[in-house]
């Protein structure tokens, strides 16, 4: 995990995207919903109501935490104060 997570903030970007496919699957639903009770007059019923605004919310809510998570790492990295590159060797041209 130390490996994974020392030079590299990829880890705390997954929960930006899994915020965004989620919240984009409730959005999806929503929209089907409504375009179901618009264009053949079904009703819809609380409970698929009621799970597309909780995925949506909980959607919402993973992209702030990603957001987050990636300005921690952000920080992080950046207080390590690590050089951008790693010379194997010094060679001289004279």
């Amino acid at each position: 995990l130390e490996g994974i997570t020392s030079f590299s903030t990829f880890p705390l970007r997954i929960w930006t995207y899994i915020g965004l496919a989620v919240a984009g699957v409730a959005f999806l639903y929503g929209a089907w919903m409504i375009f179901d009770t618009l264009a053949f007059g079904n009703a819809v019923r609380g409970y698929p109501s009621l799970l597309v605004s909780i995925l949506f919310l909980g959607g919402i809510q993973l992209i702030g935490i990603g957001v987050l998570g990636e300005y921690i790492g952000r920080i992080y990295i950046e207080t390590k104060a690590r050089p951008k590159y790693i010379l194997k060797g010094k060679n001289s041209v004279k």
